[in-house]
């Protein structure tokens, strides 16, 4: 019977999976390598060789209520899209709120994890550990769940740009960078344009004489500031849209890109990619198009090759006298801890049922959490990933066959890469909502829409076409929380609130008191024809 669970990692997957192993009667041991928690929402004002590093001025992409943990909604206070200290304190919270601290073993590295001799019977693993001192110790668990992540393995692929070897100037990877001290004045090119190249040649661009940014496809790019100046990410994403995306996906697909283009014509900025908006997640940034069209940012062509301090680029335009270059190129993911049986890949992902378990193991009694990526925040998937496992260790839900499994995970990549521009550096992409469902439901605890309109048609309103957050997903079923409900029909007073910073005398309105107004997304009405249909009248004040 599974009772000890070694957790390894103390980010946000890790701390959830804690709590998950908590809610089930289980007993966790979390190992941390470094002396805190956090991982990569927590700043490091010296890059940390192994561990995620971020950047002094990052701002969360996906909103608060969008980003929480299903039973922790966050303070109201907290602005929408938080910067990363802020996010950081709204994990120590979490952590404070369900007594996490206690279970992890800080300035710990895993070493190894291999399975026990008798793993065919008991399900156990050996874990081996070693603390900052240099003392190692093996451990015996009956599960374990790894939450390393993904961002510790800077990608720098020098062999693709000849020349680089006499580059004059100086190069590093995005990995490194912390703020433009040291940048003022210099002319610095930015290789790739994923969210980490988009933010720091903004950021640059502030203090240099020039930037310019190097891109091999182009990107889509939004901003975090949706229609009506909320966030972006609560317009569009109700359970309503995404049935109408699956009944008109090119039309919806379409209509979305013909809206961005309304912003800033991506063409025209020489930012417009081959790929559809969906097939990989965009870029997210309030101020490049800005800082494109003050010409402080320049679009670029993929680097063809270095010659001395000039940068030649494959439409055959050179940058002369570049002092500085920085590679926004991704990150490897390797779980070196791991027997390489269990590194098996299945396309460029991981051969995991779900991403979560791997077929082949006698016992599942191993889950890879947070190893994910949606067009959406990740907190949510890991929380739902982690809920999912720790029942699986207790028996409470049981997987397919092995076969079952396999074919499920061959299927499953060939939709993925077919629907999504995979690649080493993206291995993986799902479709938000439906991958949260499709979990929910091996955890016996997604939404019921159809009973919630004969019980709560209030409630079943709201979780039909308000943005799906992930409170929806503790209203019944294992870990049902009394809370849930409130916490839905009180979110759009958390999403306001923050913007409350001056008191104005308005017009006397109708007030929504206990009747929270409540902005619904009719699916692409919101995004599409720039128009909210409200249950009821709405202040915002």
């Amino acid at each position: 019977m599974v009772q000890r669970v070694a957790v390894i990692g103390a980010g946000p997957s890790g701390l959830t999976s804690i709590k998950a192993c908590l809610d089930e009667g289980l007993k966790p041991s979390c190992f941390e390598s470094s002396h805190d928690i956090g991982g990569l929402w927590r700043y490091k004002e010296q890059p940390e060789p192994g561990r995620a590093n971020i950047y002094q001025s990052v701002i969360i992409n996906s909103s608060k209520e969008m980003m929480s943990f299903s039973d922790f909604p966050p303070p109201a206070e907290l602005p929408n899209n938080m910067h990363h200290s802020e996010v950081l304190l709204y994990l120590r919270l979490y952590a404070q709120a369900f007594k996490l601290l206690q279970h992890i073993h800080f300035q710990t590295s895993v070493v190894s994890v291999s399975q026990s001799p008798d793993f065919a019977v008991t399900g156990q693993w050996e874990v081996q550990t070693e603390t900052r001192e240099g003392q190692k110790k093996t451990h015996v668990f009956d599960a374990v769940m790894v939450c390393t992540g993904h961002f510790t393995q800077p990608h720098l692929p020098l062999r693709d740009f000849p020349g680089i070897e006499n580059f004059e100037g100086r190069y590093f990877h995005s990995w490194e960078y912390r703020n433009a001290e040291g940048l003022q004045g210099k002319r610095v090119v930015v290789i790739g344009i994923g969210n980490s190249g988009g933010d720091i040649a903004v950021d640059i661009s502030r203090v240099a004489e020039k930037v310019y940014l190097s891109t091999r496809s182009g990107a889509w790019v939004v901003s975090r500031v949706g229609l009506g100046g909320l966030p972006v990410d609560l317009v569009g994403t109700s359970r309503m849209d995404m049935m109408i995306g699956r009944l008109f996906p090119s039309w919806i697909n379409s209509m979305l890109e013909k809206n961005l283009n309304q912003s800033f014509n991506h063409r025209l900025y020489g930012l417009r990619p081959k790929h559809g908006f969906f097939a990989q997640i965009p870029v997210v940034n309030d101020d490049l198009p800005a800082r494109i069209i003050s010409g402080r940012v320049q679009i670029k062509s993929n680097v063809k090759e270095f010659r001395g301090s000039s940068v030649v680029f494959f439409d055959g335009s050179i940058i002369d006298k570049v002092d500085v270059v920085m590679f926004a190129t991704g990150y490897n993911y390797s779980f070196p801890f791991l027997p390489s049986a269990l590194q098996a890949k299945c396309g460029y992902r991981l051969h995991l049922y779900k991403h979560v378990f791997p077929p082949g193991l006698i016992q599942p009694t191993l889950a890879v959490v947070g190893f994910i990526h949606g067009l959406g925040a990740i907190n949510p998937l890991a929380e739902m990933q982690a809920r999912w496992a720790t029942r699986v260790f207790k028996g409470l839900t049981t997987l397919p066959s092995e076969e079952t499994m396999r074919e499920e995970i061959e299927k499953d990549t060939a939709t993925m890469h077919q629907r999504f521009s995979c690649s080493e550096r993206n291995p993986l992409q799902v479709d938000y909502i439906p991958y949260l469902d499709s979990v929910a439901e091996q955890v016996g605890v997604r939404p019921n829409v159809l009973w919630l309109l004969l019980r709560d048609p209030r409630l079943a309103l709201e979780v039909l076409l308000g943005p799906c957050t992930p409170y929806q997903y503790r209203l019944t079923g294992p870990g049902q929380w009394a809370g849930a409900r409130q916490a839905i029909l009180t979110q759009w007073e958390r999403v306001f609130l923050p913007f409350r910073t001056r008191v104005e005398p308005e017009p006397e309105i109708s007030k929504p008191s206990s009747k929270l107004g409540i902005i619904m997304a009719f699916s692409g009405a919101a995004l599409l024809c720039g128009f909210f249909y409200n249950k009821q009248q709405l202040k915002i004040c």
